[in-house]
């Protein structure tokens, strides 16, 4: 076989790895820590597979010091991580000293270790005390949220330059909400469209209160996206699924932020479903809101993991669903949604039934970029991609090893992506895989694996996957082959 050529990335590129706090930390009521709605729905009955929750986790909060060494011999130029609320302002009240001191111990041993913190304000873990006062449908949510990024901003902005306002505003608010898949758990169309708007509400007052803090700063919000092809593209009701599917999941997010309105034909798609949460909805839209929403931003993070394959009739043989096989029913977080049926299209599937299509995170960037960031002069991050499989651990020569062929596969397809972005003239600059380590997995509960680190639950030892050690050389070389 003829060697490959490498294909190098930019210098300053930032090769990192992302976590969350509910996710890996474990610690739950410890030190002032109180109950997050994640602590309070894992402890519903069927809402996780197997019962599990985040009580012990990775138990981060305690081996962060170790865990940071692991980024360090890894190589990584960066870390994302996320801040508990409940943590800081435990039950959404003043400020909690043993809460914030976590993270400045972890900030200063990242910074020690030459690793950049990039710090997320909020990854789904809502105290339940606010929640119960009406959670992200209540206005107020949005100014307590401000309240809470600015204690975390006295604590580290001397440190911290990178900041992250929301992580995936669509999981929080339809999948949450509306769905009822991920906590709180409601089922309500308008308490989802509330939701999305305070939370973007919410990121615009911070960004706003940063910005006047510190103009330096590199301020920024994530938004899980996806690339919605129709089935067949002669076919009227298959562009229609695929336009729906777009608007309500790219641009519902995407249109606020750059250009200071929601997408009419989806906010019409959702009235002819529900006129009275679309009137909830639009009575909540106050004057001046979207001016705020609507902030510069610096960077934009972009969460990648598969595309969508729809039409408009139901296939004959549809692919299997990607989302925790609970026992806990649940709904669709589609308001508009009815008449979308999914395809399958012969593409290599991860252990949680997504697709892989590494090309898609191509077209995805250059549509972000060509529509919505370059005029802003907005760079972009890939800041989540990742696939879980069926790693096993085996032991070879006396060491543990986790052969993961695949991971590795999709790491170097997704990279090579990004390369093929940015020579099309996409502005990307920074890569954070998902995740640094295996954890608690949402409704999956620790029923699926996406780490680059192998966590063994029972004993808490760390294992480098094949994937760790191909990303390390990929780090080092600072290019793919």
């Amino acid at each position: 076989m003829p060697a490959r050529i490498p294909r190098p990335f930019p210098t300053d590129f930032l090769f990192g790895a992302a976590t969350a706090a509910y996710q890996i930390e474990g610690a739950a009521f410890e030190d002032g820590r109180t109950a997050s709605i994640w602590d309070a729905f894992s402890r519903v009955l069927g809402a996780v597979i197997g019962g599990d929750n985040g009580d012990v986790a990775c138990d981060h909060y305690h081996r962060y010091r170790g865990d940071v060494a692991l980024m360090k011999e890894l190589g990584l130029d960066t870390y994302r991580f996320s801040t508990s609320w409940s943590r800081v302002r435990p039950d959404g009240g003043p400020v909690n000293p043993k809460g914030i001191d976590f993270y400045e111990r972890l900030v200063d041993e990242l910074l020690g270790a030459g690793i950049r913190p990039w710090l997320t304000l909020y990854h789904w873990d809502l105290p339940q005390a606010l929640e119960e006062q009406g959670g992200w449908t209540a206005r107020e949510t949005s100014e307590r949220f401000a309240e809470y990024a600015l204690s975390v901003h006295d604590a580290l902005g001397d440190r911290v330059t990178d900041w992250t306002t929301l992580n995936e505003p669509w999981c929080s608010s339809f999948l949450s909400y509306t769905g009822g898949i991920h906590a709180p758990g409601r089922f309500s169309i308008g308490d989802g469209m509330l939701a999305s708007h305070h939370l973007l509400r919410g990121h615009g007052l911070v960004v706003d209160e940063l910005r006047r803090r510190d103009p330096a700063l590199n301020l920024g919000i994530t938004l899980n996206l996806t690339v919605a092809e129709a089935a067949d593209p002669a076919k009227a009701e298959d562009v229609d699924a695929a336009r729906r599917i777009d608007g309500q999941f790219n641009r519902w997010f995407l249109d606020p932020i750059f250009r200071g309105s929601y997408p009419a034909d989806i906010v019409e798609d959702i009235r002819a479903v529900d006129p009275e949460a679309v009137a909830r909805f639009e009575a909540s839209v106050h004057h001046g809101d979207l001016e705020t929403i609507s902030q510069p931003l610096d960077a934009l993070g972009v969460n990648y993991y598969h595309g969508e394959f729809v039409g408009g009739t139901a296939p004959a043989d549809p692919p299997l669903p990607g989302d925790a096989p609970t026992d806990r029913v649940v709904g669709s977080p589609w308001p508009a949604g009815d008449g979308i049926h999914w395809y399958e299209r012969g593409l290599p599937r991860t252990a949680m039934h997504w697709e892989v299509q590494p090309a898609g995170l191509t077209v995805l960037l250059e549509r972000v970029w060509d529509e919505y960031a370059k005029d802003a002069g907005t760079a972009l991050f890939v800041t989540e991609n990742g696939a879980a499989y069926d790693d096993e651990r085996v032991v070879e020569g006396g060491e543990v090893r986790v052969h993961d062929a695949d991971r590795v596969e999709f790491l170097r397809g997704h990279l090579a992506a990004i390369l093929d972005a940015a020579d099309a003239g996409v502005d990307v600059r920074g890569y954070f895989y998902w995740s640094l380590m295996d954890n608690f997995e949402w409704a999956w509960g620790y029923d699926k694996r996406f780490g680059l680190i192998r966590v063994d639950y029972a004993t808490q030892e760390r294992t480098f996957k094949d994937s760790a050690l191909e990303y390390r050389r990929v780090i080092a070389a600072r290019a793919i082959e």
